[in-house]
């Protein structure tokens, strides 16, 4: 499902040069999804870290939003070629998930789940360093539904998809496993910079 915003430009320089290779500046903030908006009831809600089928960790909603916070701004950068600059994130990151729960990545990969029955796979070592973050604020304020909220998770430096919205939890996994895009013929890894939009790019 797409909705409104696909409008574009091209910035002036030096704009420009934050631009990747083929993508346009839109003001707007685009809605694509591929249902609809999940209700998701916050008194209900969890998060949790799993390494394969079993559960590591769990949060309820008050228990997460107590973990460390961090803000991230910056540039986003859908697979539709929009981008939208300056954009504020506020949430937990990877590594202080990680922190809370006491353990260490136990492998190399894992898929991010949605509430939505959404997944997408990323490296462990795209999150690790300050690189993501589960977010729950967004320029200030909650997340709208429609871009993901109440929680999604936050992968900036990859095209948008990555950063799958309604997540509920991290799968950790043994070997890098396509999500539900990934296994429908997008890329593996999904580098803006590099164009990997689709398998073979």
């Amino acid at each position: 499902m797409v909705t409104r915003g696909f409008t574009g430009r091209r910035p002036p320089r030096p704009d420009a040069e934050r631009l990747p290779p083929g993508q346009y500046l839109t003001d707007d903030f685009p809605v694509l999804q591929l249902g609809p908006t999940p209700k998701i009831d916050l008194a209900r809600w969890r998060f949790t870290l799993r390494e394969g089928a079993k559960p590591l960790t769990s949060w309820t909603w008050e228990e997460f939003e107590a973990l460390p916070r961090t803000r991230w701004a910056g540039d986003i950068h859908c697979v539709t070629k929009w981008s939208k600059f300056d954009t504020a994130w506020e949430g937990v990151t990877f590594d202080d998930i990680l922190a809370a729960a006491g353990i260490e990545a136990p492998t190399a990969y894992l898929l991010a789940e949605g509430y939505d029955d959404y997944t997408t796979n990323v490296p462990v070592a795209d999150l690790a360093g300050g690189k993501g973050m589960v977010a729950t604020r967004y320029a200030g304020e909650a997340i709208p539904p429609d871009h993901g909220g109440p929680a999604r998770l936050l992968v900036p430096h990859l095209y948008f998809w990555k950063s799958a919205k309604w997540v509920k939890g991290l799968r950790f996994t043994q070997k890098d496993e396509a999500g539900f895009w990934e296994l429908r013929g997008y890329h593996m890894y999904g580098d803006p910079w590099r164009e990997q939009r689709f398998t073979g790019d």
